[in-house]
């Protein structure tokens, strides 16, 4: 199969959406479900997959290139924590959840292996970046590193039943914890004699982490965390006067009058409300969970959806105040597949056909400009109105997580709505 079978295939744009005659059909019908579960199945399976493991991974060094070009070709051989931990979590979940293929923890022990050489500091911290060898460049001052090195350790412990790894999630969970909860352990962005803040993200990685975590190695304090994490992000970052989730506010949630207290970014915000959805749907559809992660998503729609070209903008000013971030405008990747397994839950956990309207304009939208119809994969970074910004594939930051996990969950979810109908 082509990689434009796998992907490209029916796509309608917001307005032939809004146009058809035929506009039922588009709201999520039980027929249109089964249509699009094969096409994120296929999309996964047969495309984005195969992809990164036809081109990341580094035999001679170990662990995976990502640095890709348009057509899979390595454009730089430094490495990204990121994305080894994110590429083996994938992986091991893809065994875990799909199918016991060797071939997959293989590819995720090979990223495994290298984490396990050369991500660690002797604070127990990983790196952020590396040579091709493994020899440290930078670390940085957030936790996220960290974060998707745990998830990989859990869940290739579970996948290849290695009690060591697991010891060695167990430690990292134990640093990680205690950098975050310990002051000035984490360098600060700010001088915090200055001005003391702190960002949605922490609180928002810490939900899917230890989602992770309770699934994979039913870790003890998985629950006791993501609860602790929702009601931060409810209590200091959930701002009703805005109808907005603020990026970053003061160290006791109060709003910051600057260009960084104003920011959303509509993407985080979307990512962090399914996180929260999905929460509510692990305990039974919890109706506290599930109004807030609605509220999350439903602001986060009306700020970030263009009305003018379409698509999911980079960021926003709370107050309608020009953003000074120079890409604020520019559609991203990982934005619309958070935003495809947002609406998909939500019109799961709900009926609301305003998901499935949404889903489907999301969906459209970025099936028809992002994915390559020539080498598979998708492209990254579009100009507001759609047009090719750059044809890597890989870099620092963008890697095998966002889409293929877009696709897995989407795929899934296609399949448990069409399903319940049938009970």
């Amino acid at each position: 199969m082509s990689p434009c079978n796998a992907t490209c295939d029916v796509l309608h744009s917001p307005i032939q959406l809004a146009a058809s005659s035929n506009f039922r059909f588009y709201m999520l019908t039980t027929e249109r479900l089964y249509e699009l579960s094969i096409l994120y199945r296929k999309g996964l399976l047969d495309n984005v997959v195969p992809f990164w493991l036809r081109h990341a991974i580094d035999r001679e060094c170990g662990g995976y290139l990502h640095c890709l070009d348009r057509d899979g070709s390595v454009i730089s051989t430094d490495k990204s924590f990121w994305i080894q931990g994110r590429f083996a979590w994938l992986l091991s979940t893809l065994y875990l959840s799909v199918e016991q293929r060797p071939e997959w923890l293989e590819a995720a022990r090979h990223g495994i292996e290298f984490i396990r050489r050369h991500a660690f500091d002797r604070d127990g911290r990983m790196f952020f970046w590396c040579t091709r060898e493994g020899k440290p460049l930078r670390k940085s001052r957030y936790i996220f590193t960290e974060t998707f090195g745990l998830t990989a350790l859990a869940a290739y412990a579970r996948a290849a039943q290695d009690s060591q790894v697991l010891e060695e999630a167990y430690r990292l969970f134990d640093v990680l914890i205690k950098h975050i909860t310990t002051p000035g352990m984490l360098e600060p962005k700010v001088i915090p004699e200055t001005r003391r803040s702190k960002g949605f993200t922490v609180p928002m990685i810490m939900i899917v982490t230890c989602q992770v975590l309770r699934e994979t190695i039913d870790h003890p304090n998985a629950t006791e965390w993501i609860d602790h994490s929702i009601a931060e992000i409810e209590r200091d970052f959930v701002k009703p006067e805005f109808k907005a989730v603020l990026e970053t506010v003061g160290a006791e949630g109060d709003f910051q009058d600057t260009f960084e207290g104003r920011l959303i970014c509509p993407g985080h915000a979307i990512e962090g409300a399914w996180f929260i959805l999905q929460e509510a749907k692990h305990r039974g559809n919890d109706q506290r969970l599930r109004k807030l992660g609605l509220k999350m998503l439903d602001w986060s729609w009306e700020w970030g959806w263009d009305k003018e070209y379409g698509g999911i903008l980079y960021f926003r000013d709370a107050r309608n105040l020009p953003c000074t971030e120079y890409w604020h405008d520019m559609k991203f990747w990982w934005p619309h597949n958070e935003a495809i397994i947002a609406t998909l839950l939500a019109y799961q956990l709900t009926g609301d056909d305003k998901y499935a309207r949404w889903h489907e304009m999301v969906h459209a939208w970025a099936f028809e400009r992002f994915p390559d119809p020539v080498h598979g994969e998708w492209f990254g970074y579009l100009h507001r109105d759609g047009r090719l910004s750059t044809q890597l594939k890989g870099n620092m930051w963008k890697g095998a997580f966002h889409v293929p996990r877009m696709y897995l969950y989407a795929w899934k979810l296609c399949e448990e709505i069409a399903s319940e109908r049938l009970r």
